[in-house]
C-alpha cells in the first residue's frame, strides 16, 4: 500500500504551510518532523485509515487530555503576574522575609474566580469572588488565599461539602449554573443561621463588583506573625482597590452577562495592555490576645470581621499586576493556591474552618493535577531562592507521576553521609532559619464541639446591614426578595423571613412585602443579638474607597455619519487627560464620516457594544444621525440603559432628540459635552428611585 498525502490527492496542496528561515519545522512532542499535518495515514486515498498512524495518535490522544478536571469550586478563573512592594517594615511582627525591607518587591501570580460556576460559566453572576495571591518570596511560596468578602458562610470546614452541594447545581436537574436563586441553596441557608452575616454580604453589591480591579481583598481567616524573638501577634489581611470600590445594579450585570460573558477577564486584560495596571494596597490588622478578648466575638470565627473603626487597617505595602499570563491554561488553569503553603514568619491559628482548608486544598490539587509533583509545573515552583541552580526546592523526595525533574546521586533519604565520598548528600535542616511553629498551649478533651463564643449569628448581620448606605439596603433587600422569589418551597421562605427578623425589622418587612407573605415569628437565637455600632468603611456607595475619578475607567462616546469632528475630538482628549479610556461606538465600524470631511474607524459596534459595558456614555450626533438613530431600538436601548444604570450622559445639543426618545430625565448626571468628564466620575444613585422600583 502506498502513503498519499493531499497533494497527491489532487487538492494542490493549499493547505500546507512549508517550513523555512522563519517558520521552524513542526514535530511531534518527540521531535520527530513532520511532513504532513493535514491528513491522517490511509490505506489508499479513500481507504481505511491505518493504526499505526503515529502522528495522528499522539495529536489526538493529547487533544483528548489536555483538559484536567476543573476546580470544584472558583473553576472560572482569571489571573495576571505582577509584583508586591512593601512600603513599611514589618520586622517587629515577623520575620517573614518580604515585610523586611521597605522598597523590597516579591513577584506575585494572582488569579480572581467566581465559587459556584463552572469553567464555562460568565463573568458576572451575583457571587462571591476569590482572590488569591501565589508570592514568590525569597524563602519559598506563601499563598494568600481569600476572597472578596472578608467572611464565610460556615464556621467549620467539615460543613463546606454541604454549602456547595446546597450552592451548586441541584442534583436531579443539573441546574441552575451559577446561581443561588434556588431551593436547595437557601434550604441549606434558612437551616444554617451562622451563614447570615455572610448572606447580607452575597446580597450587597460585593457580589456584583464592576471589575477585578474595582474590589476589596480579605484573607479571612485571623493568622498569626511571628518575629524574631518568636512573639506571635494575630493578623488579618486586607487588599484595598487603588482604582476604587465599583458595583454593577443587578439589571445591568443581566445585560453584561448576555452583552460579554467574559467582561472582566477582558477588562483584566485590556487594563494590562493599555498600561492601566490594577493596584491594591496590602493592609493589615494586627492585635493580642488582649484585644481578642475584649471583643465582643470570637476572632477565630470566620464568619466575623473586626470593624476597622475598632481597629484600624494599617497599609504596609502595595501589589501591581502588569502582564498578562503568556497561555490561559498553563498558568491561570495549572495554578495551585495551598492556604498550607506558607513561609517563616506566617503562621496559622486554631479557626476550624482554616484548619479543615490546611488539608483540603492540597488534596484537591492532587486530585486536579493529578500528581504529588504539581509543585514542578513552573506556575507553582518556587522562585526566590537559589533560582540560579534551577531548582529552588530542595529535598530528598523522588518519582511520583510525572515527575519532571532528574534528582542526581544515591542517596533519596535524610540523614546521609553520603557528601564524605564525594557525592550529591542533599539538603539538610535548619534549626536557625528553618520555619518554626508557634508553639502554643493546647489542652482539652477530643469532642465534637463549637465553643459558646461562636453562638451569636446575627449581631455581626446586623453591623453590616446597618452600615450600608440607604441605597445597599435597597439593594440587599430586592435581592432577597428576588432570590427568595425563585425558592419553589413556601417553608423555606419563612424560615428565611424568620431569620431576618433577628437581623433587622425593616429588613424582614420589605423583603415580606416583595413575596406578598406574612411575617412569621422570629427564629430563636442561641446567643442575645446586640446592636453593634455602624461601620461606615463597610460601604461601597459614599463609603472610604468610593473614588470619583475616570482613571483607567472607560468612557463610550456614540458617533454617526456627521459626528461633529472638533466635539469629538476634544472629548477624547479630556477623557484621556482624566486617565479615562476612550472607545468610540457607531452603528457601522470601519469608517465614520465626519463634519469636516475626514474620517474614522469606530473601536466598536452599536449593536455588539451595549451601553452596560462602559462607565459613562456620551452621544456626539448630528441631526440627520439623530433623526434616524431614534428609530433604531439599539441607540434607544443604548441611551436608556445608560440612564437606567444611573451613569452619566453627556450630549450634543442635536442629539437630543435621541436622549428624549430614551425617557432621559434631566439631573446632575445628564450634561453637555462642556460639563460631561466631571460629571462621568461618578454615577448618580440619587437618581434611582425614578427609574427601578426597589424593596
Amino acid at each position: 500500500m502506498t502513503e498519499l498525502t493531499s497533494r497527491d490527492a489532487g487538492n494542490g496542496g493549499e493547505t500546507h504551510q512549508t517550513a523555512d528561515a522563519d517558520h521552524p519545522v513542526l514535530t511531534t512532542n518527540h521531535g520527530t518532523p513532520i511532513s504532513d499535518n493535514q491528513n491522517q495515514l490511509k490505506a489508499g486515498p479513500r481507504g481505511p485509515v491505518l493504526l499505526e498512524d503515529e502522528i495522528f495518535r499522539e495529536k489526538i490522544n493529547h487533544f483528548d487530555h489536555e483538559r484536567i478536571p476543573e476546580r470544584i469550586v472558583h473553576a472560572r478563573g482569571s489571573a495576571a503576574h505582577g509584583y508586591f512592594e512593601c512600603t513599611e517594615s514589618l520586622a517587629d511582627v515577623t520575620i517573614a522575609d518580604l515585610f523586611q525591607r521597605k522598597g523590597q518587591r516579591t513577584e506575585v501570580f494572582t488569579r480572581f474566580s467566581t465559587v459556584a460556576g463552572g469553567a464555562g460559566s460568565i463573568d458576572t453572576p451575583r457571587d462571591v469572588r476569590g482572590f488569591a495571591v501565589k508570592f514568590y518570596t525569597r524563602e519559598g511560596n506563601w499563598d494568600l488565599v481569600g476572597n472578596n468578602i472578608p467572611v464565610f458562610f460556615i464556621q467549620d470546614a467539615i460543613k463546606f461539602p454541604d454549602l456547595i452541594h446546597a450552592a451548586k447545581m441541584e442534583a436531579d436537574r443539573g441546574y441552575p449554573q451559577a446561581a443561588t436563586a434556588h431551593d436547595t441553596f437557601w434550604d441549606f441557608i434558612s437551616l444554617m443561621p451562622e451563614s447570615t452575616h455572610m448572606i447580607m454580604w452575597a446580597m450587597s453589591d460585593r457580589t456584583l463588583p464592576r471589575t477585578f480591579a474595582n474590589m476589596e481583598g480579605f484573607g479571612v481567616h485571623t493568622f498569626r506573625f511571628i518575629n524574631k524573638e518568636g512573639k506571635s501577634t494575630f493578623v488579618k489581611f486586607h487588599w484595598k482597590p487603588k482604582a476604587g470600590l465599583a458595583s454593577t445594579i443587578w439589571d445591568e450585570t443581566v445585560k453584561i452577562a448576555g452583552a460579554d460573558p467574559d467582561f472582566q477577564r477582558r477588562d483584566l486584560f485590556e487594563r494590562i495592555e493599555r498600561g492601566d495596571y490594577p493596584t491594591w494596597e496590602l493592609g493589615v490588622q494586627l492585635f493580642d490576645e488582649a484585644f481578642a478578648n475584649s471583643q465582643p466575638y470570637d476572632v477565630l470565627d470566620a464568619t466575623k470581621i473586626i470593624p476597622e473603626e475598632v481597629l484600624p487597617v494599617r497599609i504596609v505595602g502595595k501589589m501591581v499586576l502588569d502582564r498578562y499570563p503568556d497561555n490561559y491554561f498553563a498558568e491561570t488553569e495549572q495554578a495551585a493556591f495551598v492556604p498550607s503553603h506558607i513561609v517563616p514568619g506566617i503562621g496559622f491559628t486554631n479557626d476550624p474552618l482554616l484548619q479543615g482548608r490546611l488539608f483540603s486544598y492540597t488534596d484537591t490539587q492532587l486530585s486536579r493535577l493529578g500528581s504529588v509533583n504539581f509543585h514542578q509545573l513552573p506556575i507553582n515552583a518556587a522562585k526566590g531562592r537559589a533560582a540560579a541552580a534551577g531548582c529552588p526546592f530542595m529535598n530528598q523526595q523522588r518519582d511520583g507521576h510525572m515527575q519532571m525533574a532528574v534528582p542526581k546521586g544515591r542517596a533519596n533519604y535524610e540523614p546521609n553521609s553520603l557528601a564524605k565520598a564525594g557525592e550529591p548528600g542533599g539538603a539538610r535542616e535548619d534549626a536557625a532559619k528553618g520555619y518554626k511553629t508557634f508553639p502554643s498551649d493546647e489542652e482539652g478533651q477530643k469532642l465534637r464541639i463549637r465553643p459558646e463564643s461562636f453562638a451569636d449569628h446575627y449581631s455581626q448581620a446586623r453591623l453590616f446591614f446597618r452600615s450600608m448606605d440607604p441605597a445597599e439596603q435597597a439593594h440587599i433587600a430586592s435581592a432577597l426578595v428576588f432570590e427568595l422569589s425563585k425558592v419553589s418551597l413556601e417553608h423555606i421562605r419563612l424560615q428565611m423571613l424568620a431569620n431576618l427578623r433577628n437581623v433587622d425589622e425593616d429588613l424582614a418587612a420589605r423583603v415580606a412585602d416583595g413575596l406578598a407573605m406574612d411575617l412569621p415569628p422570629a427564629s430563636p437565637t442561641a446567643a442575645p443579638v446586640l446592636d453593634m455600632a455602624p461601620s461606615p468603611a463597610l460601604r461601597i456607595i459614599r463609603g472610604p474607597l468610593e473614588r470619583h475619578t475616570l482613571e483607567g475607567r472607560s468612557v463610550g462616546i456614540l458617533i454617526a455619519d456627521g459626528t461633529d469632528a472638533a466635539e469629538l475630538n476634544a472629548l477624547k482628549k479630556a477623557i484621556q487627560a482624566e486617565g479615562g479610556h476612550a472607545m468610540t461606538i457607531a452603528p457601522k465600524v470601519g469608517k465614520v464620516p465626519l463634519s469636516d470631511g475626514s474620517a474614522v474607524a469606530a473601536d466598536a459596534q452599536l449593536f455588539g457594544q451595549p451601553s452596560v459595558t462602559v462607565d459613562a456614555c456620551a452621544v456626539i450626533l448630528s441631526e440627520k444621525a439623530a433623526a434616524k438613530l431614534v428609530k433604531e431600538a439599539a441607540a434607544v436601548q443604548w441611551v436608556m440603559d445608560a440612564f437606567g444604570h444611573l451613569k452619566a450622559i453627556g450630549a450634543s445639543a442635536a442629539a437630543k432628540p435621541l436622549l428624549d426618545k430614551a425617557g432621559v430625565e434631566a439631573d446632575e448626571g445628564v450634561t453637555d459635552l462642556s460639563g460631561f468628564v466631571e460629571a462621568a466620575k461618578k454615577r448618580y444613585w440619587d437618581r434611582e428611585p425614578k427609574v427601578r422600583t426597589l424593596a
